[in-house]
């Protein structure tokens, strides 16, 4: 698994939603018009895209994305995906790289709202979500979407032809909370529930947001891991719940993490109203203590129950880590308030 990078360039949108056509959520690509050269699910891939020189199939020059023929008729291609969740979208990044003189010159996006099942047919109505831009090459084109409603399906447009090396569609999971059971313990750290990373200090190694992924981690790839550090204190991560709630258990998996795992570890959490995430990472400083401090041990699942503070229903808590190192993934089981 290739180490995620982060792009200083991205717009905030990429840091505060979740990528709702991740694979690992459930995300798939459906039908295409073609993918002669490159499959279409390819472009889902959760990974950087890379560029291996000298490697070739049946098809022509191996690349790591959704690439088609060269059309010879009019018309243009064009992908369907599945959405991981139905949810609002706030942006995109069409992302060409390592597609040089095989990119498309443009590209739309039109979506969809279908029924828990249903899958796109000819009958089904697409509303256009992202008009045509122009793309360029090796590069990630970021565009802010202003639509307000939940879709579950979208249609990618190339125009005419050619190769996207991925495509993320970051946006906010449409989860019914009037319905939930207020007794249940539900994992609000979840990112497909609406968790996210509001801040960390250092993501050196791993994205944070990692830990707010589902199921283990596959490899040490696969987790928040920060760099060895060097000077007094301690790394630390904010997650903003999916939900405000009572948090009852906390689940604390060093996968993976042998060599590096962290020392111990503790939680903080507060009921916020207000401000923005910014004006949260020195407040929570000072916040209550959820979880005091806590031995950790190499590639092992910690359960706390009884170690966990009743604090009351949380919108927000802070992770910390001593001194530093990497978590494979983080839960925060409560009751929804």
């Amino acid at each position: 698994m290739a180490l995620p990078t982060l792009d200083p360039n991205a717009p905030e949108f990429t840091r505060r939603f979740v990528n709702l056509a991740d694979p690992r959520l459930g995300a798939q690509a459906l039908e295409t018009s073609d993918d002669f050269f490159a499959p279409m699910a390819r472009m889902l891939n959760p990974e950087p895209a890379v560029f291996i020189p000298g490697k070739y199939d049946d098809h022509g020059k191996w690349m790591d994305g959704w690439e088609t023929r060269r059309k010879r008729v009019t018309g243009y291609d064009w992908c369907i995906v599945k959405l991981a969740r139905a949810g609002v979208i706030k942006g995109f990044d069409i992302d060409t790289s390592h597609f040089t003189g095989n990119y498309p010159p443009a590209a739309s996006v039109e979506a969809c709202h279908l029924a828990d099942g249903k899958s796109p047919d000819a009958g089904t109505q697409w509303t256009e979500i992202v008009p045509s831009q122009s793309l360029q090459g090796n590069s990630h084109h970021y565009v802010e979407v202003s639509a307000t409603s939940a879709f579950t399906h979208l249609r990618l447009n190339i125009y005419p032809d050619g190769g996207i090396a991925r495509l993320r569609v970051y946006g906010q999971p449409l989860v019914d909370w009037t319905h939930a059971d207020r007794s249940a313990l539900i994992d609000l750290a979840a990112m497909e529930n609406g968790a996210y990373i509001v801040g960390t200090n250092n993501q050196h190694f791993g994205l944070a947001s990692t830990l707010l992924m589902p199921g283990r981690g596959v490899n040490m790839g696969d987790g928040w891991e920060t760099r060895r550090r060097r000077e007094p204190g301690n790394d630390w991560c904010i997650v903003a719940l999916a939900h405000p709630g009572e948090l009852k258990r906390v689940i604390v998996d060093t996968a993976h993490f042998k060599g590096n795992y962290p020392d111990r570890c503790s939680l903080q959490a507060a009921h916020v109203q207000g401000g923005t995430d910014a004006s949260l990472i020195t407040q929570s400083m000072f916040w209550p203590t959820l979880l005091p401090e806590q031995k950790l041990q190499m590639d092992n699942v910690h359960t706390f129950e009884s170690e966990v503070a009743a604090l009351g229903p949380v919108t927000h808590v802070r992770f910390n880590i001593f001194p530093d190192g990497g978590v494979s993934r983080l839960r925060l089981f409560g009751q929804v308030a």
